[in-house]
């Protein structure tokens, strides 16, 4: 496989836990997503939806089958201000969604070829050399909705897709201009290094999702303290991140898909919100598993 990143690119990532493609899609390709992503808002029923919300707050989660059973299917969440104590929407339903998910990469052509079909994805990966047989298991296009657009507080992606070791490794493409009024990434350099998992987000025996703590209060604390730096405002990730709450007239269309490591060499257990199914198990990225990392003479 051809490679496509500099051993300069190579290094910030290992360095800094996060990498800037600028131009990595085309112009076509980001707009042929952006249009995909608003004719599917334009055309799915909210007559029938549920009014699932979506939210990361500790305190607030997701938990409805609509949610847990969406890993193999495109579903629609709302932005928390966009739905009034009685369950009606108070605006626009185009500007109420927070997110479409979780398998736009496997069920939609627009957003598969760029996922699953993409030479220069599966050049990354191979590359960035984390996997040896990397898998997508998730997909999401984030709205970020003017004025409501909720704030995505400080995280590893790894928290809510967990592995035993971590592997978690997200892509995120930019469909719009972000900037730090619309709710631009930032990031923690370096914090993938110092700052380990201490929570990761789960299914509970009782029903619903919640936070389950992997660490004693001591690393925890630590955690917290190593988490305490400058973060760099971009658009762009295993690292620490966030992005604040959209203040701005402007949406900020972002698609994002996730992957991890196949077992044996990392463990995705029945914990885990999203769950692979019989009809549509992780989707293997690489066409033949990495060689830089089972050989090094292939390096």
């Amino acid at each position: 496989m051809p490679e496509s990143l500099t051993q300069d690119q190579i290094n910030q990532f290992h360095r800094n836990g996060y990498l800037l493609i600028p131009g990595f899609l085309s112009a076509e390709e980001t707009n042929n997503l952006l249009q995909r992503s608003k004719q599917l808002i334009s055309e799915f029923p909210i007559e029938s939806h549920p009014r699932t919300k979506f939210t990361t707050a500790d305190d607030n989660h997701v938990g409805d089958d609509y949610f847990l059973s969406s890993g193999d299917k495109i579903r629609f969440f709302l932005e928390e201000d966009a739905v009034d104590k009685n369950g009606n929407l108070n605006r626009e339903k185009e500007k109420a969604v927070n997110k479409i998910g979780h398998a736009l990469h496997e069920l939609d052509p627009v957003f598969r070829k760029i996922t699953l079909e993409n030479p220069k994805v599966q050049a990354v990966a191979h590359d960035l050399a984390m996997h040896v047989d990397p898998v997508a298991l998730q997909s999401m296009v984030i709205c970020k909705q003017p004025e409501i657009g909720g704030e995505v507080g400080e995280h590893n992606d790894s928290t809510f897709l967990y592995t035993n070791p971590p592997s978690a490794l997200g892509f995120w493409f930019a469909l719009e201009r972000c900037t730090p009024l619309n709710g631009a990434l930032s990031f923690l350099p370096g914090s993938h290094l110092t700052t380990p998992i201490t929570k990761r987000f789960v299914r509970l025996p009782e029903g619903g999702t919640g936070f389950e703590k992997i660490v004693p209060p001591e690393i925890e604390a630590q955690a917290a303290t190593s988490a305490q730096g400058k973060y760099i405002l971009e658009a762009c990730s295993p690292v620490l991140h966030k992005s604040e709450r959209n203040t701005s007239s402007h949406t900020r269309f972002a698609y994002t898909f996730h992957m991890i490591e196949s077992p044996p060499r990392a463990l995705y257990d029945a914990k885990n919100w999203l769950q692979p199914t019989s009809s549509m198990p992780f989707s293997h990225v690489l066409s033949e598993p990495n060689l830089k990392l089972i050989n090094p003479a292939f390096a």
